[in-house]
């Protein structure tokens, strides 16, 4: 919203004293009028940086910091929106920023604001690569993780790198066969990571390789990763220089991830219970419903088939509301654990809302 009527309007009611939830809440409406109306990124940049993108897309050497922060904020905008407006919402108004950014990077644009620009791309690549796995839309997803890991390479930062390689390896982990590829990815993170200022990226790498070790029933080698998960957040700061979230509470959301593939189902249960419970905030909306259908398939190895079936409810409905693949696809994998139960009437009554909701 950098550069609009509606930025100066959030800039003085914060001089006023207006409470920054109350703030968030304006950003949100804004941004689900704009998906309501239709008028998209126009909405989100205003009339003068408007103005400004249209200049600089006509003559690139024109791109200045102000056109650079609004596409920033904008792209900011549709991320804090994930979990709140479906994913196809999103990745509609995303899909302006994303032409700016190839058309920008390919021309005069001055060389001291190359760097901030690549940045913004590689903010906007990432996001869009995962919007459009979550609408289905592998090739194009494939095509923006490699241009976003082409723009992190030029920036010299190479935590940056390390989570466009992240993102790209949770969705390779759903949309390609076998683990494999996925698994390169996350290797692939962890280095950059380790040659990295953020010791937050790090953490969340070495989660990532644990739950991949987990899955391949290489329980060594996930708590390994584990350990260092935990070592990395305990020297965690505020001068972190990635804005990434990554708490000990999604970190027990791995740890469970672990107990449910290579050891004990109860004690993963309790850690997904703890994640769900700490994963309040609107953007973890699809973080918690695939935690939850976790501790659904945890239910079911602790022969709870009923309590995971409840669980599964609400995880529905939210996957419903967001159109969310990876939560999608683990309530498939958790039904087909209840088969040994499907004559029972709470896998009967799952079965219709699934059909009524999903359509599956």
């Amino acid at each position: 919203m950098g550069g609009s009527d509606f930025a100066e309007l959030l800039d003085a009611l914060a001089r006023l004293g207006a409470a920054e939830t109350q703030m968030r809440e304006l950003r949100a409406l804004l941004v689900r009028t704009a998906t309501d109306s239709g008028t998209g990124l126009l909405a989100l940049l205003g009339p003068t940086t408007q103005l400004s993108m249209a200049a600089a897309l006509a003559d690139p050497a024109r791109v200045d910091d102000a056109l650079l922060a609004g596409m920033r904020a904008a792209v900011g905008d549709v991320n804090a929106q994930v979990g709140s407006l479906p994913f196809a919402r999103l990745q509609l108004l995303l899909a302006p920023v994303i032409e700016s950014c190839q058309r920008l990077l390919t021309g005069g644009v001055p060389e001291p604001l190359r760097p901030e620009l690549r940045t913004v791309a590689v903010q906007a690549y990432t996001l869009a690569g995962r919007l459009a796995f979550e609408t289905r839309d592998d090739q194009a997803s494939r095509a923006l993780y490699a241009a976003a890991t082409g723009a992190a390479g030029q920036l010299g930062t190479p935590w940056r790198r390390a989570v466009v390689h992240m993102s790209h390896a949770l969705v390779t982990l759903y949309s390609v066969p076998g683990i494999g590829a996925a698994r390169e990815l996350v290797d692939a993170s962890v280095r950059d990571a380790r040659t990295g200022d953020s010791v937050r990226v790090r953490a969340r790498a070495h989660a990532l390789q644990a739950e991949i070790a987990a899955r391949s029933g290489a329980e060594r080698h996930a708590q390994t990763a584990l350990s260092l998960a935990w070592y990395d957040l305990d020297r965690d700061d505020d001068e972190d220089p990635s804005p990434t979230s990554f708490s000990p509470d999604h970190l027990r959301g791995f740890e469970g991830l672990c107990e449910l593939y290579v050891g004990d189902a109860a004690v993963a249960h309790d850690f997904f219970a703890g994640s769900v419970a700490a994963l309040g905030a609107p953007r973890e909306r699809v973080q918690r419903a695939i935690v939850s259908t976790d501790q659904a398939m945890a239910c079911i190895r602790l022969d709870a088939p009923e309590r995971a079936a409840d669980l599964l409810h609400a995880c529905v409905d939210s996957a419903a509301s967001t159109g969310g693949r990876v939560p999608v696809l683990r309530l498939r994998q958790a039904r087909k654990e209840l088969r040994p139960w499907r004559r029972e009437g709470f896998v009967a009554d799952l079965d219709d809302h699934l059909i009524d909701v999903l359509g599956s």
